[in-house]
């Protein structure tokens, strides 16, 4: 069932950006176009959104951590489409959304992708669009999981020539200009490196020294799950090999305004980058359960939205990019908690902004 917000957010029909049209790989069908066809529609914006779109600055990187969601029939897509169905072809219409200029890879955490992959993702976008891309596992955390569901130490863990042949290459290579972060993100570490912290971040800061430098608008971001490892240490280690510190909600991990506010005395300034993945109060599953199918927001968290938007403002105004990338599980609808936090932001902004002469 549509909801008000979602009302308010989508209404009149916007012609597609032209640029885009190159980058799809077949024509958008419109309502009544034969369900056979393999592309998907964008739903329509509505003038809220559009309002909102152009009053947001240039560096303004705004997505979710997939694509594939059917419940987000009427606000990204113009239909009912299977999940495998939007997998595969619903990224050129989650492009044309206004407000959406980044996107998660997130399946990159499980298995390595090639470069013609990566390279397939890139056509399907418009230029200026970044893709945020997480690094396999088996290079962030200590053991894997076997498929007789035993674990086994990770023979490539923080070991950066497997980073850069199986993700760092192919990922620039395919994605070219529309790489933006590359986030090694770290599952909760253990017993005996919290308790013993100096010891991972020194093997981690030889791990980003020995990456190799990226090009302009791509950058390399860590994310932990341990708050134990967000030491100044840690905020030491990642300005020496230029890396960036990624926010992002997790049980384990304090909110993302107290996360903000630690990197803010300790870090120096430069892009933001966050992953907005959990309320607060919930596991992963608990939270999916609850908020599927994703059409609406079920629990507002105001705090964490404001405490981004204004951490957005501020960053922007040093002159530094902001990548957000949002997940159902934040508020029960990501496009819906995007919407939220670019309006605030622009609120901000023009609160912000001083006053033209008279």
């Amino acid at each position: 069932m549509t909801t008000p917000l979602q009302t308010d957010l989508f209404g009149d029909e916007l012609p597609p950006p032209a640029e885009l049209a190159t980058a799809a790989a077949t024509p958008v069908r419109t309502k009544g176009t034969a369900a056979g066809t393999s592309s998907v529609p964008a739903a329509t914006p509505g003038a809220a959104t559009l309002a909102i779109a152009t009053s947001l600055p240039a560096g303004v990187y705004l997505g979710t951590s997939s694509w594939s969601f059917p419940g987000w029939n009427g606000i990204v897509y113009d239909g009912e489409f299977r999940e495998a169905r939007l997998s595969r072809h619903g990224l050129p219409a989650y492009a044309r959304h206004p407000l959406f200029s980044t996107v998660g890879i997130d399946r990159t955490f499980y298995a390595p992708l090639g470069e013609q992959e990566f390279a397939h993702y890139a056509a399907q976008v418009p230029d200026g669009f970044r893709f945020l891309v997480k690094a396999p596992m088996a290079v962030t955390s200590p053991y894997l999981h076997n498929d007789d569901g035993t674990f086994a130490d990770s023979a490539h863990f923080l070991d950066p020539e497997f980073a850069i042949d199986s993700f760092i290459e192919p990922c620039l290579a395919g994605l070219a200009q529309k790489a933006g972060p590359l986030v090694f993100q770290f599952p909760p570490q253990g017993g005996a490196t919290v308790r013993r912290p100096d010891a991972f971040i020194n093997r981690l800061y030889r791990f980003l020294r020995d990456l190799p430098a990226l090009p302009a608008g791509t950058h390399y971001a860590v994310e932990i799950r341990d708050r134990e490892l967000l030491t100044e240490r840690f905020f030491k280690c990642l300005q020496a090999t230029g890396a960036r510190f990624c926010v992002a909600s997790h049980a384990r991990m304090p909110s993302p305004r107290e996360q903000l506010c630690i990197a803010a005395g300790v870090d120096n300034p430069g892009p933001l980058i966050v992953r907005w993945s959990l309320h607060a109060g919930f596991k992963y599953e608990d939270a999916k359960s609850r908020y599927f199918p994703f059409n609406r927001i079920v629990d507002e968290d105001l705090d964490t939205r404001d405490s981004l938007a204004r951490a957005c403002v501020e960053t922007l105004d040093k002159g530094y990019p902001v990548y957000v990338v949002v997940n159902n599980k934040a508020e029960g609808s990501a496009p819906l908690s995007i919407g939220r936090l670019a309006q605030r932001i622009a609120e901000l902004r023009l609160k912000s902004s001083p006053l033209s002469p008279t």
